[in-house]
């Protein structure tokens, strides 16, 4: 594995994997030393409330809200990295304060805490930029989000489960398509398209088909040019100037065949 690789592959496995780790740390703190860091979330339309845009995603209630945050964010993350990498730092920051903002503007006179809306903007955006760009890996994954996580979708509308803030999902949403906008991805190579699969081809104005009959067997080979010995093979190398063809005899000492 080159070096090169080697960066590469620790910044889409790392980065997610130090994200998740580090809302684990957060919520040993809070057992450990007996915190309640709740207070510390948003709190809409109150300036202590503005607090929690920062602080809100990194707070859980309990393990059972972590844990349905962590995998995931730690498969989305994974392939924001790979798929979006000079883009993600940018997603995730944004992500998390403009989510927090719009939490904060309509969201309930409550606490609203949890990595849930940055899980939300992660989907949202991974799922319109794969569209977006109209490239077949990307709308790939996109179908592959959709089919995993389509349906939390549900839970950025009121009603569903009055326990969760589906403010918060409803703003990670919106921020996510908002930024698949914004962020503008590097144009996608095209797989190359070759002389015989054009409208216009005609395979007798190629000069590589003109070398076959209607039995699709070789006509008109050029002359030996070189004699070379490989091992205990005698190879003859016949050579043009489209292509070369190589003719192994299984006698050594077979004499050279008039071509």
């Amino acid at each position: 594995m080159s070096n090169k690789h080697f960066k590469f592959t620790t910044a889409v496995v790392g980065m997610p994997l130090f994200f998740v780790l580090f809302l684990w740390f957060v919520y040993w703190l809070e057992i450990r030393f007996d915190y309640d860091f709740v207070e510390n979330g948003i709190f809409p339309r109150t300036v202590s409330g503005l607090q929690g845009i920062v602080f809100a995603p990194f707070i859980h209630s309990d393990l059972k809200h972590l844990y349905s945050n962590s995998l995931p964010l730690l498969v989305l993350l994974a392939a924001l990295q790979f798929f979006y990498r000079k883009q993600s730092l940018r997603v995730i920051g944004y992500g998390i304060l403009f989510t927090g903002i719009f939490t904060w503007v309509i969201g309930r006179s409550s606490y609203h805490i949890g990595a849930s809306g940055l899980v939300y903007v992660l989907v949202s955006f991974i799922f319109f930029k794969g569209i977006l760009t109209k490239y077949y890996r990307l709308i790939a994954l996109s179908l592959m989000i959709i089919v995993v996580y389509g349906g939390m979708v549900w839970f950025a509308f009121p009603k569903v489960d009055e326990t969760i803030s589906w403010e918060g999902h409803l703003a990670g949403l919106i921020t996510g398509f908002v930024l698949s906008v914004l962020y503008q991805t590097p144009e996608f190579k095209k797989a190359p398209k070759y002389d015989w699969e054009k409208p216009d081809y005609n395979p007798l104005e190629d000069k590589f088909m003109q070398r076959f009959d209607e039995n699709g067997n070789f006509v008109n080979l050029p002359k030996i040019e070189e004699v070379a010995e490989l091992g205990g093979f005698q190879s003859y190398y016949i050579s043009s100037q489209e292509v070369k063809y190589v003719i192994i005899s299984e006698q050594k000492n077979e004499p050279e065949q008039e071509l």
